[in-house]
């Protein structure tokens, strides 16, 4: 009996190092504040969807204030954390290829769908080209319509020049720069601090922001475009030795809730938010302003040579750049037509 007393204990306790050992928690480091829709939403959910699809075997944790935005990529490759998102407009100079969802449209579309045609084109045209070397892309996103938040209100354009306004990479700084404001590069979580000082006159940012970041607070007025002024790109990454660390059944298991699939999560979740925000400003009691359609004709005229221009730098790259945002309208077009996500489909924390 003792003998198979020690036997028993011994089997238990390798079974539970086994088990251990097969289990991994993955290190997500985030940004923004914990009340930001990815923090809140994109995270919790795709974290249940993980630990579903691996029965258990992989699950999250997600840690702030590992390092300033722009730094995150770093910290994936590094192997600091394992998984991340990328506002790539905050690393000017390091991507090109991602302005290709940016855009100003004039035309109205959910970030879901957007997220979904953008994820569709960048497997058609730019995985290859591995502009996120030292990372693995496992999704990409399109925040709603960027917005100019202003603390006096406008009529016209042309009252715009000279104002101090926050930016950040990508579009968004080309079309500040159309619209002769004065950019001020900062990460969205020091805009309020910015505008409460007077650092700053006004910012661009996703809708969102009014509540998240606390616009609504110190820039009440909320300049419209239709489309918005521009969109943004991100994506999501993960450590290439991470993933191959996994098993070749939890690794197929990750990337199947990954992709496409959390590329619909990222840009769903901006559609959520951004209504939230919205609906929260106009509690505060914000001001919202339409331009008339001689201003709108006027800022398509600013803009519309901008296509063309990153079509001619990415062709340095190989790539088809009018090939390639066909695609990407194509893909736009169909997504918007397919069934998406609901809020019943997402696990919400905050």
């Amino acid at each position: 009996m003792k003998k198979l007393t020690t036997l028993t204990t011994a089997t238990v306790l390798s079974l539970g190092i086994f088990q251990s050992a097969a289990a991994t928690e993955l290190q997500i480091s985030t940004w923004a504040g914990p009340n930001h829709g990815v923090n809140s939403i994109v995270w919790p959910t795709w974290g249940s969807w993980i630990e579903e699809a691996t029965d258990g075997r992989v699950s999250i944790n997600v840690v702030h204030d590992m390092g300033p935005p722009g730094a995150q990529m770093e910290l994936i490759a590094d192997g600091v954390a394992d998984v991340t998102w990328l506002f790539h407009g905050l690393m000017p100079g390091r991507f090109e290829l991602t302005k290709l969802p940016e855009f100003p449209t004039f035309k109205d579309f959910s970030s879901e769908a957007a997220s979904v045609a953008y994820w569709r084109t960048h497997q058609e045209y730019f995985a290859d080209l591995n502009e996120h070397r030292g990372v693995e892309v496992i999704g990409l996103g399109v925040h709603g319509p960027g917005t100019l938040f202003l603390e006096e209100p406008i009529e016209r354009l042309d009252e715009l020049p000279g104002n101090r306004v926050r930016i950040g990479g990508g579009i968004m700084a080309d079309v500040s720069e159309a619209l002769g404001l004065t950019g001020v590069a900062l990460p969205p979580g020091k805009t309020y601090e910015a505008a409460s000082q007077g650092v700053i006159d006004g910012a661009m940012l996703t809708q969102e922001g009014l509540k998240s970041f606390r616009l609504s607070e110190v820039l009440p007025n909320t300049v419209l475009m239709p489309g918005g002024f521009y969109r943004g790109s991100f994506s999501l990454v993960m450590n290439p030795d991470t993933l191959a660390s996994l098993s070749p059944e939890d690794r197929e298991a990750l990337l199947s809730v990954s992709g496409e699939r959390l590329s619909r999560l990222f840009g769903f979740m901006m559609d959520v938010v951004d209504g939230r925000g919205m609906a929260f400003a106009e509690e505060m009691g914000n001001t919202f302003i339409e331009l008339p359609q001689e201003e709108v004709d006027r800022f398509m005229t600013l803009v519309e040579d901008l296509p063309e221009q990153w079509a001619e730098a990415v062709a340095e790259k190989g790539v088809d750049g009018e090939a390639a945002l066909e695609h990407f309208y194509e893909q736009l077009e169909e997504a918007g037509e397919e069934g998406g996500l609901t809020e019943d489909d997402l696990v919400e924390q905050g």
